[in-house]
């Protein structure tokens, strides 16, 4: 697929995670191959206030393209002046984020809220659009109940006013992220419109990836929690989907000194304090299926500086060597 100036084949998206791919995650997915990761949700308003927590997470430098940045707000006018600013920074393709379903976002008629309003989320669809010259892509839910489903309408919505790509993760509102995603109705989201579409939801496997775009003929997928602790499932989907061949797993030392790079990453963008914090949440990820996890969970949890987290690391490699 062609989204603006840029050839993607079949993509395999990194999606936007909040707390989780910031700079350090990216840069992690793309050390092992990964080609097409997005940034986590940007506040308009933030943005615009000029927050500097907020120009940190949008810290686009060094990374290739293409640079994608998802912003979520609820008032056209200042989503448009977030995406320009946006692309000010180096942002080369804009998301526009109506689908996360948390309570503080949503309470601001935020996220998944707007999936309640469709004329207001084609009003800011349309103003983003008109406020930059790069692709403008909105990512979304089902609907905010099963008795609601709105994405086969919103997709048009957007299509009609120069949204040039859609995700669809199979879920509703009201679903967060129990129960299965539902091909179904992403496959109608897909038959309603002529823009790509992108599939999002339960996808772990390049397997299971492919399955997904048979059953829906999205032109793409998007991996959220399967690429936890596992950025390598990204480049495995991308080159099954495009090339047929399956990657191998990493080894549990791949694992462990990938783990550790990511660490040395988000040291360097955040500090000890932040830096370990943010980082044990990861460690649980990359330690999951090894021997005695649950007892290494602990440990991980318990540290309390940067050296005791690689000693921790070191450990876990000699101990399954």
């Amino acid at each position: 697929m062609r989204l603006g100036k840029f050839e993607l084949g079949i993509p395999a998206f990194l999606a936007p995670m909040a707390g989780v791919t910031d700079k350090a995650f990216r840069e992690t997915v793309r050390s092992v191959g990964g080609r097409h990761v997005w940034t986590e949700m940007i506040s308009d308003k933030a943005l615009t206030y000029m927050n500097s927590r907020t120009l940190e997470m949008l810290d686009l430098s060094g990374e290739v393209s293409p640079r994608i940045v998802q912003i979520f707000g609820s008032e056209p006018e200042v989503m448009a002046k977030a995406a320009a600013l946006a692309v000010e920074r180096d942002a080369e393709i804009i998301d526009i984020n109506m689908g996360c379903p948390t309570p503080k976002i949503v309470k601001n008629g935020e996220g998944s809220a707007l999936l309640q309003d469709l004329p207001l989320a084609q009003r800011i669809a349309e103003a983003v659009v008109k406020a930059v010259e790069v692709p403008v892509t909105v990512k979304m839910r089902l609907g905010w109940t099963a008795d609601a489903i709105v994405a086969p309408e919103l997709a048009k919505r957007v299509e009609a006013v120069g949204v040039q790509m859609v995700s669809v993760h199979g879920r509703t509102r009201e679903q967060f992220y129990a129960g299965t995603a539902n091909r179904d109705w992403i496959k109608k989201v897909k038959e309603g419109v002529s823009i790509p579409v992108i599939a999002n939801g339960d996808i772990f496997s390049p397997q299971e990836a492919k399955k997904v775009l048979e059953e829906t003929g999205c032109d793409g997928v998007m991996v959220g929690r399967g690429s936890l602790g596992n950025p390598w499932l990204i480049p495995q989907i991308d080159s099954f989907l495009n090339h047929g061949a399956l990657l191998e797993q990493p080894s549990l030392e791949q694992k462990i000194k990938g783990a550790m790079e990511h660490f040395d990453r988000v040291l360097s963008y955040k500090g000890e304090r932040v830096g370990l914090n943010e980082m044990r949440k990861h460690a649980v990820w990359y330690i999951k299926g090894i021997r005695n996890a649950a007892q290494l969970r602990d440990h991980i949890m318990q540290t309390k500086t940067s050296l005791e987290m690689k000693n921790l690391f070191q450990r876990i490699l000699q101990e399954n060597a």
